[in-house]
């Protein structure tokens, strides 16, 4: 398939640029392939799991990865953005203007805070060595600020409110934003059905949301994300396999990390890296159903979204969103999916 089979017009009103308060009063579209299209609300989620579901959330919470400081050698003013660590000090980044970021530049964020460049990657990026005072994590969340998407434009209030309830594992560049419509109400609720919460953990890159940039599907190479999932959590799903039990995915996220470890009889333990991609023609072997958000055009995302349902389906969801005055993207509404 064409990478442009994955275009579709979005106004610009449509990209959420603030989240709904509460969180469960997102809007919530249920997309069963097998039946029609049904409008409801996040707090809604209730009336569509059972005893024997098991909800798969990912923990993972957001650094506050984006720097700015100055280069030290002419004070020009930098912006760095944190992308993975790959020792306790060296970190692979984007720097902007990359112009200025030549191999041997020095950099200060500050009195705590200095960087040198020591290399460049394959796609752009540069590899930094960081000199610092005391904790990484406590001079981060000193100076460091959340980066939200480069679409979304207005500045967060609060931003515990690009976390989700349940974060708890440092290490994510962008939120599972699938998580962001949960309260700890809703999550009480749901609990009380007798539904199991089964938590993982897998580290977003800013790789998940780019647009694919080739002209076939099978062109794209995607970026590795860090991920890991505990034996209590395997054990967890497994048992819910066995009694005929539904695996429901809290986001994308959450599905490449089971689809990473599990094949059609089990989910397997463990740590690593993936670089699944998913898109139409992929057979799923582990989830059930998937709560989304609305996906970029010609993302990953919904390359991923468009196998798990159906790509004629699927973007006939899409225009039914667009025709009801849905919000998208991180801070939009959301979806339940039935797989195809």
């Amino acid at each position: 398939m064409k990478v442009s089979d994955f275009d579709y017009y979005l106004p610009d009103e449509r990209i959420a640029q603030t989240p709904v308060e509460p969180r469960d009063h997102s809007r919530l579209m249920i997309v069963n392939p097998l039946g029609e299209i049904v409008h409801k609300h996040f707090y809604d989620l209730t009336e569509f799991v059972g005893s024997n579901d098991i909800l798969v959330v990912n923990e993972t919470r957001v650094i506050p990865a984006r720097l700015h400081g100055s280069r030290m050698d002419t004070h020009s003013k930098m912006e760095f953005l944190l992308l993975r660590p790959l020792t306790d000090t060296q970190w692979e980044v984007l720097v902007k203007p990359g112009r200025r970021a030549k191999i041997g530049a020095c950099f200060n964020f500050g009195e705590r805070l200095q960087a040198k460049i020591i290399s460049e990657t394959d796609v752009g990026g540069r590899v930094v060595e960081f000199l610092f005072k005391g904790r990484f994590d406590d001079v981060l969340e000193e100076l460091g600020e959340t980066p939200l998407p480069p679409y979304i434009t207005e500045k967060l209030s609060d931003k515990e409110r690009y976390q989700t309830v349940y974060s708890k594992e440092q290490g994510s560049v962008a939120a599972p934003t699938a998580g962001l419509h949960f309260t700890e109400q809703l999550i009480k609720d749901i609990k009380a059905k007798g539904v199991q919460i089964v938590p993982l953990v897998l580290h977003v890159g800013l790789g998940t949301f780019r647009p694919v940039k080739v002209e076939t599907i099978e062109q794209h190479k995607m970026h590795s994300e860090y991920y890991h999932l505990s034996e209590e959590s395997a054990s967890q799903i497994n048992a819910c396999r066995a009694r005929g039990g539904r695996i429901i995915a809290v986001g994308t996220t959450v599905v490449r990390t089971l689809e990473t470890l599990g094949d059609e009889q089990k989910i397997t333990a463990g740590s690593g890296w993936t670089d699944i991609f998913i898109y139409p023609g992929y057979q799923y072997k582990v989830v059930d159903a998937l709560i989304t958000n609305f996906h970029l055009p010609k993302s990953s995302l919904l390359m991923l979204v468009s196998a798990f349902a159906g790509y004629e389906f699927m973007f006939k969801a899409y225009k039914e969103a667009l025709d009801n005055q849905y919000r998208f993207f991180s801070f939009g509404d959301a979806m339940l999916l039935y797989r195809n």
